[in-house]
Order: structure tokens, then sequence, then C-alpha cells
């Protein structure tokens, strides 16, 4: 029962009664009770008003006027009840009024009082509107009742009485049509502001996270806003320094000339120390406004970048489709080298050459498959894995398929067990490779191989690592700076897809691979995983 009358209370109260309507109705309350007072308690006031029932008079302001106070003081309260406390404290009103009326003769001003009450409440609370002018309209028939059960003459006729009612009712209707129609508008404006406080944390969001770059700046070139991207491209400033001039000198060169010249530099130019290059672009804020501007700030190697992506897409698909044509005439070839070397009548110079074929057809044939591989490469598909386990039953897989003779491979494991979140014909493809390289030219002239698999975490809290580790010469700083490049090799007979291909492959499942120096000798290639805890609880969060 509670609970539904709650309910009911809460459909019929308006969505936001500010504190101050509220606060005025209760004022204005007492302003009445303080008249009820006055009138039957006054001297001044016996000799145009007659107190009929003093007792009953006095008794009734008294206790309207402590009533009041109350509502007054406990404005805030109310406000949590508010339908039900409205309607009650009306009846008060209507009851307090009422009884006066029975006790004076004289004043008839009071139920024009009323009338204020009746319409304040169907303001605020529409729904219940004409239930208000009904009681008002039953207040009123109180005093003519009283007069007609005593045998004494009413104070107005009954005319006048309805005449009350009807304007009661009219009042009524009137602020019940405002009250509703003033609560369906803030209702929409309030929905309109959360849309808009939504629209702008979403915008904030974006521009906060773009690679762009973006200031605002006003007419004394101090920065108002300033992105993530802009930030650390003009070399992460202290918060507090907000001067362009201070911060990007070169910058607010620029932007000095546009605003007076209307000259725009298009070269690239670095804002701070080991930052990329930028292009700057200015625009106004807005048509008219001339002190506000907005600095946009491309990263030049993000340009780049793409236009690699979009280089390397169209020369994928364009080798692919010469690797498909390839294909069948190097079988052919190969075919007919293999019958040629069957031939008894081969003598030894032709078993050379055709062993020159042999060899430059395996070399083609690779170069073939890798630049296919390259064009169809499957979507990740990451589970957990064992790490421990993992690269155990790799090194014994590898011994068994290949002949080491007297090259070295061996795997380290950690007592702890490691976990990951990887696809593991992925991660198969990659370690292979990477261990044939290592295998190859991780060797110190005329010495075997030595080379270790290692799973370990980077910290005591991850991420998990892979390391290929060998004992030979390592890698010169120049060119390992592009060795994951793609078509890029040192040794005559490589295609320089290999390690591409091992990387973008671990970029499939939210891996990284990197070459990693090793002191006294040697070279690192490190795979960072992704912890298969990490992977699984930000799954479940998106």
């Amino acid at each position: 029962m509670n609970a539904d009358r709650r309910a009911r209370s809460q459909a019929d109260a308006p969505g936001d009664i500010t504190r101050r309507e509220l606060y005025f109705f209760n004022l204005y309350r007492l302003l009445e009770a303080v008249i009820y007072v006055v009138l039957v308690y006054s001297p001044y006031a016996i000799e145009w008003v007659k107190v009929t029932h003093p007792l009953l008079g006095q008794s009734v302001a008294g206790a309207y006027l402590v009533v009041s106070l109350f509502l007054l003081v406990a404005t805030d309260r109310v406000r949590g009840r508010l339908a039900d406390a409205l309607s009650l404290a009306l009846i008060a009103d209507i009851l307090a009024a009422s009884l006066v009326l029975v006790s004076i003769t004289g004043y008839e001003s009071i139920s024009l009082m009323l009338l204020v009450n009746v319409g304040i409440a169907s303001l605020l609370l529409p729904r219940r509107a004409f239930l208000f002018a009904a009681l008002a309209t039953a207040g009123l028939l109180l005093p003519y009742a009283w007069a007609h059960w005593l045998s004494a003459a009413p104070a107005r006729s009954i005319n006048e009485t309805v005449a009350m009612a009807a304007a009661y009712s009219l009042v009524a209707g009137l602020l019940r049509h405002v009250g509703l129609h003033m609560r369906a508008t803030e209702e929409l404006a309030e929905r309109r502001g959360v849309d808009l406080l939504n629209l702008e944390q979403v915008n904030e969001l974006i521009i906060q996270r773009m690679r762009t770059g973006v200031l605002l700046v006003d007419a004394s070139n101090t920065i108002l806003r300033i992105n993530e991207s802009a930030w650390l491209l003009i070399g992460n400033p202290p918060p507090g320094q907000r001067e362009l001039g201070s911060v990007a000198p070169e910058l607010s060169r620029r932007l000095y000339h546009w605003r007076h010249a209307g000259k725009i530099e298009h070269t690239a130019v670095s804002l701070a120390t080991d930052m990329p290059e930028v292009i700057p672009r200015f625009t106004r804020l807005t048509p008219n406004d001339d002190a506000h501007v907005l600095i946009f700030l491309d990263d030049t190697s993000l340009l780049s970048r793409r236009a690699e992506e979009l280089t390397l897409s169209s020369l994928g698909r364009l080798s692919a489709s010469i690797a498909h044509e390839i294909r069948n005439p190097l079988a052919a070839i190969r075919y007919s080298a293999q019958l040629l070397a069957e031939s008894p009548k081969l003598t030894t110079e032709d078993a050379r050459l055709v062993e020159i074929i042999n060899n430059h057809c395996t070399r083609a044939n690779d170069v073939v498959e890798n630049i296919l591989q390259l064009s169809r490469r499957e979507r990740s598909r990451p589970e957990a894995i064992d790490l421990n386990a993992w690269i155990l039953a790799f090194v014994e897989d590898y011994r068994q398929a290949n002949d080491l003779g007297g090259d070295h491979l061996r795997a380290a494991t950690q007592n702890r067990r490691i976990e990951a979140m990887v696809d593991p014909q992925h991660l198969q493809q990659v370690v292979w490779n990477l261990v044939q390289n290592a295998l190859r030219y991780g060797r110190q002239p005329n010495e075997p191989a030595r080379v270790s698999v290692v799973a370990r975490l980077a910290t005591d809290k991850g991420p998990p690592l892979i390391e290929i580790l060998d004992r030979g010469p390592g890698i010169p700083p120049k060119v390992a700076a592009r060795i994951f490049e793609p078509f890029y090799t040192t040794h005559e007979y490589g295609t320089g897809l290999g390690l591409y291909l091992a990387k973008t492959m671990c970029e499939s499942s939210q891996a990284t691979l990197e070459y990693v120096p090793v002191a006294g000798g040697g070279a690192c290639f490190r795979i960072t995983l992704v912890a298969a805890g990490l992977a699984m609880g930000s799954r479940a969060a998106g």
C-alpha cells in the first residue's frame, strides 16, 4: 500500500519544483495566517470585523500560524513528498479559511485569498487541479451550512458562493493547462540538456583522442584548449604554461603572419626536440570571430605512414596477381629441369646448369609463396596458451623436422605458469621463421649456432614474452632500423618479407615484435604478448 501510494505521489509530482517556488508559496501561506490572527485578535479590527465565535477563530488562527511556520521552515523536507505535502497543506488552507469565515462576519475577502492558494497548487500539481477546486468549493459551503444550521442569516448569498466556486474551477483549469505545458517544456529542456551534455562529452573525447593536434588560442595567443596529440607535439609543456609564444615560438610566429598578412607556410617543422615534424593549419573559430583561432597540427609521419600503407596495399594486390601468373610457368620450368636431370646422356656441365635451374626455381617459388601468404593472411584466432609448455613442444618439433647438425637449439622456461592470448598457428609461423634466421645468420665464423627460445615475464606482473636469442655477430644499428620493412634484405637470396610477415602476424594478435641488441654480442627478437587474464577481462568489460 505504501509503495503504491508513493508511486502515485511521484507520478503526480512534477519533474522539478524549484525550492524558490515552494518557498514563496509557504511564505504566502504565512501571510494568510498573520492576517487571520490580526482579524481575530487585534482590537483595531473590531470596528469593521465582527467576531461571532472568538474561541473558534482564535484557536484556528493560532493553529494555522503554527502550521504555516512549520511548512516554511521545512520547505526542503516537503520537496521529498511534494504531492502529498501540497495536498495536505491545501486542505489545511481551505479548512482554516472556512472556520475563520464561520467565526467572523464583515470580512469576506478570505475567499479571494484562498483563490491564490488554489491557483498555485494547481500550477504545481496540474493533475489534481480540479480536486483542489472542489475542496475549495466545499470549504465555501461550510460557513453557509453553519449559518443555516444555527438558523442565522448567512454572510453571503448562495449566488456569491456559486460565483466564487466557478472562479475556483476557472482558475484551477487555466493554471492546470499552464502547469502541464510548463512541466512538458521543462522535461523537454532537461532531455535536450542531457543530450547536449552527452554530445559535448563525446566531442571532447573525440578531440582528445584525435591523432591530429588541436589547439584553441585567443587574441593574446593564450592557449584555451589543447588535446593530447597537440600537447605531445609541442613538447609536453607544464599545465600552467599557456602562452603560445613560450611553448612553441615557431608556431606563434606562423600564427602572427597568418593573422596579419594571410601568409600560410606549408613547410613541415618540428615544434620540440625529438618530436615529429608537423604542418600547422589555422582557421577562425567562427567566420565573424577574429580573436579565437583553431590550430591543427598534422603529423607528417602519420601522413607518410598512411601513404606507405596505401602503397603497400596496392603493391600487395599487384604482387599477388603477378605471383599467380608466375606459378604455372615456374612449375613447368622446374618439372622440365627435373626431367632433364634424369637423362642418361646429361654431361657434368649440363647437370650443373640443371642444378642451378632447380635452385633458382626453389628460390623463386619461395618468393611467390611469401607474396601469396602476405595477400591472403588469415584472421587471427587468439586463445590462451601456456608459454612454457608451448616452447618446449616447439623446440622438440623443430628438432624432429630439421637436421641441426652441430648447431644448438634449446628452450628456457620459468618455474611459474605463463599464460598468453595468441593465435597458436601465427605464433608457430613467427617463431619458426625467427629460429631459422637465428640458426642461419646468428653464428660466429667457423662456430656452430647457439639459439635459445625463452619464455618469461617482463616484470612480476607481466606482460608475457617470448625471446629468440643467438650468440652471433648481431645486427648493425643502421640495418636494424629497417629489418621490418617489406622487401628489405641484406642477403643475396633473401626476399625481405620474412620479418615483415612475422611482425604483421604478431600485430594481428595484439602482440609486438621488436629487435633488441644483446650486450656482449648476439641478437634478440622479442615478442611481447597479451596476458590471458587481461585479454579476457577486457572482453568481459567490452
